[in-house]
């Protein structure tokens, strides 16, 4: 799927997920009031960060997928139990890592949400960071509730279903987010030597934002 097909179907899928809950009335206030702060310019259509609801990362912290606004990032689903794609899948996205320049890396932020909520609390995911040396201040291990991880899965054009023993069958991909949380590039080709087409998109998107 290429990126403007994929932003295409983000937009329709986003637009038949539940809106956002609307603010609680503020309290008045006794101080003299305020200039009120500018508010951020509102998400493209398509950006995936418009998806609503709740994740928790290896810390422990909630957070949600507008929080992540501000730098590019990848992103993919895995789960830590997994053996033989998941691994490879991180390491893939370290290799894409070390081949930027240092400025370029600073920039770069990485998501990989669990496709197994169940299994995958805070500690386990902690416990997968560690394993593999990940640097917490450019990396998120996270999860969701299954409702959520389902919703992402379809933006994301992951497939995936559990078998009877645990473990997944699923889409091994990495897809790349500008800043606003739009689909750039995705790639399926995971391994040790970088997609060379989505690391020229990578370093594209770094350079220009």
């Amino acid at each position: 799927m290429n990126a403007s097909i994929a932003s295409g179907v983000v937009a329709l899928l986003l637009a038949a997920m539940p809106a956002w809950p609307a603010a609680a009335a503020p309290t008045p206030a006794a101080a003299p009031a305020r200039a009120a702060a500018p508010r951020p310019a509102a998400l493209p259509g398509d950006s995936v960060l418009q998806l609503p609801g709740v994740f928790t990362d290896q810390s422990a912290r909630r957070f949600s997928l507008r929080e992540r606004r501000g730098q590019p990032q990848l992103v993919g689903m895995f789960y830590a139990s997994c053996q033989s794609v998941c691994p490879l899948l991180l390491n893939s996205a370290a290799a894409m890592i070390r081949k930027l320049e240092p400025e370029e890396r600073g920039r770069l932020r990485v998501l990989m949400v669990s496709l197994d909520p169940a299994r995958d609390n805070a500690a386990r995911l902690m416990q997968l960071a560690l394993e593999h040396r990940l640097d917490l201040a450019q990396w998120t291990l996270a999860s969701a509730d299954g409702q959520l991880t389902r919703r992402l899965a379809a933006v994301l054009d992951i497939r995936y279903r559990q078998l009877a023993g645990g473990d997944f069958n699923h889409t091994a991909a990495l897809t790349l987010l500008d800043a606003d949380g739009r689909i750039v590039a995705r790639t399926e080709n995971i391994g040790a030597t970088p997609d060379a087409e989505f690391l020229a998109a990578l370093q594209r998107t770094l350079r220009t934002q």
